[in-house]
């Protein structure tokens, strides 16, 4: 029942984790999932979803960046110690480039933006190592690309502003308002 065309044609194993705090989300993703040949569990939060993949580390993993009790990082590497093979991806709504490359550097294959669309995501899961994603369709403003630097350097300094505004060579008030700001489109 797998679409050749997301490259899920021979994989046996199609055992998936959707970890996600929004329960209506959560199983309309589940359900979406579940049409295209996988075989669902859920878990609302950072302590369930590493318990699940203690009992049974499942090929595939949905999970979402922020959760009630903790970090979606945690999940996947949990995921990752004990399935090495494993293809999991992050989604969010508060993407930044700093935590995009944390997720990738921890094991997520790709890293998308909710609300994200289930064909998107199949598709993510069922992409070779060595396909590249297609480019996005409304590329980064020079406002977002810049919003993203700092807030790299921010993490980098482990949410030091004095570092930070130190490191970007910028006033550590200027740098208060830039990070209390929503992030631009």
């Amino acid at each position: 029942m797998s679409d050749p065309a997301l490259g899920m044609e021979n994989v046996e194993d199609k055992t998936l984790l959707i970890v996600d705090d929004d329960k209506a989300f959560q199983q309309r993703l589940a359900r979406a999932m579940e049409k295209r040949g996988f075989t669902t569990e859920t878990a609302d939060g950072v302590r369930e979803a590493v318990a699940k993949v203690g009992a049974h580390a499942p090929a595939f993993a949905i999970v979402d960046m922020r959760l009630e009790d903790g970090n979606g990082l945690d999940v996947i590497e949990a995921i990752r110690q004990r399935r090495p093979d494993s293809r999991a991806i992050i989604l969010t709504g508060y993407g930044n480039i700093a935590t995009a490359v944390t997720a990738v550097k921890l094991g997520a294959i790709d890293y998308l933006a909710k609300p994200a669309d289930p064909d998107d995501i199949a598709a993510a899961l069922g992409r070779k190592p060595e396909e590249k994603a297609p480019p996005p369709e409304n590329p980064m403003s020079a406002d977002r690309v810049r919003w993203e630097h700092i807030q790299r350097v921010y993490e980098l300094c482990d949410r030091n502003v004095s570092e930070t505004a130190r490191r970007l060579n910028m006033h550590r008030r200027t740098l208060q308002r830039i990070l209390a700001k929503r992030a631009p489109r």
